[in-house]
């Protein structure tokens, strides 16, 4: 397929990579050179523009920061510019309303449109291992699934249009939560004389196993795969955690969901912003925990 691709940076650049090495033609864009350089190094086209981009595209892929960016390429470059009727899928992690308003003006100008954030990392990217969270119709479902297969492992179709984003944020919602709560337990454990391994060893094996502990565990040692044992490289950054807690906050916010939690979580990640570790990994949280005392804490 002639696939278009906007937005080529952490994500989005091995991504495309993948399209690439399943066959397809892929035209990026992106505002950085250096982006466009690599994507032209693997093997891909470039565009200088998201109009020239996007011109006879069988399907457009979007992986850019915020809901704002979405809205103004899809509204202001894509639907003005596109030929034909591509397939329109947004990966970036935005606001459920930003995603359902944008997916409205595409099909009024004909287009299909799916929102399908991901999971999974740059790790995840890379390896070609990423689970997508897809809102939109049945059809457009069926018609990207093959695109989707070539970057992802798990393909979920979660609903109609803003469900894909419904899905990511109550998700990162519970990792976020999840990431506390261990972080927290071995910051106990470590002033109470606990060995870190025997914490580990009981609770991955028993009712305070979950994926922040077995998978992502945020003290060096017991998962060797782990950001902290790379001194806290980010995987997925401080930051991007920040930015879906924000976002489930706004969402709850909106619905009048009660997440106290959530909403406790945000607040926390702030605070590891403010502190200077917002390009960490968002394990980072147990050594920043580790250094404040319980009244900074609480």
């Amino acid at each position: 397929m002639n696939i278009s691709f906007i937005g080529l940076g952490n994500m989005g650049l091995p991504m495309a990579a993948n399209l690439l090495k399943a066959g397809h033609d892929v035209l990026g864009f992106d505002l950085v050179p250096a982006a466009l350089q690599a994507h032209a190094k693997a093997g891909g086209r470039v565009a200088a523009s998201v109009a020239e981009a996007v011109r006879a595209a069988d399907i457009v892929i979007t992986m850019l920061p915020a809901g704002k960016h979405v809205a103004e390429v899809v509204l202001d470059g894509i639907l003005p510019n596109a030929t034909d009727t591509p397939l329109l899928i947004d990966s970036s992690t935005i606001d459920v309303e930003t995603a359902r308003r944008v997916a409205a003006a595409a099909a009024k100008a004909g287009l299909d449109m799916l929102d399908a954030p991901v999971s999974g990392g740059v790790g995840g990217a890379t390896a070609g291992t990423l689970t997508f969270m897809v809102g939109g119709p049945d059809a457009a479902f069926a018609r990207a699934l093959p695109v989707l297969q070539a970057m992802g492992r798990n393909i979920v179709h979660t609903g109609p249009a803003g469900a894909g984003q419904a899905a990511k944020i109550c998700n990162n919602m519970i990792l976020g939560i999840s990431m506390l709560g261990v972080s927290e337990a071995f910051v106990l454990a470590d002033k109470l004389g606990l060995d870190r391994a025997k914490l580990f060893q009981v609770s991955s094996t028993s009712s305070g196993q979950c994926w922040a502990l077995t998978s992502y565990c945020p003290v060096p040692g017991p998962v060797p795969a782990s950001p902290a044992n790379r001194a806290y490289a980010a995987g997925f950054a401080a930051a991007l955690m920040l930015k879906d807690l924000q976002l489930s906050q706004a969402a709850a916010e909106a619905v009048g969901a009660a997440t106290p939690l959530g909403a406790h979580a945000a607040r926390l990640y702030q605070a590891v912003a403010e502190a200077g570790e917002s390009g960490r990994d968002f394990s980072v949280v147990f050594p920043w925990l580790s250094g404040l005392s319980r009244k900074e804490a609480v």
